[in-house]
């Protein structure tokens, strides 16, 4: 399953809400400020082990937007539209944390 999170978790808790219910074969994908959440310096020691598995991805767009591009934690994994799109099919199933 694919889990998108488009808040950043200094705003919401959407990405603890997420994270506490995923199962081992769902991946989460950061959109809009959810991307905020792939910086070294938000609470990415949640998402960490998920990172490590190659389980968590960002849409590129946004980061860049947002000017994060050199500030991104480890093992995150940076995807354009066609990558999110590819993510979709790959996963079937779309759950979006708001």
């Amino acid at each position: 399953m694919l889990h998108t999170v488009n808040k950043s978790s200094f705003e919401r808790n959407s990405l603890q809400s997420c994270v506490n219910i995923i199962d081992d074969t769902s991946v989460i994908l950061f959109i809009e400020d959810g991307v905020i959440n792939a910086a070294n310096n938000s609470k990415s020691s949640m998402i960490a082990d998920l990172a490590a598995q190659g389980r968590v991805f960002a849409l590129q767009g946004d980061v860049e937007a947002r000017g994060i591009s050199s500030k991104l934690a480890d093992n995150i994994k940076l995807v354009d539209y066609a990558g999110f799109v590819d993510l979709v099919v790959e996963h079937g199933t779309a759950v979006s944390w708001v």
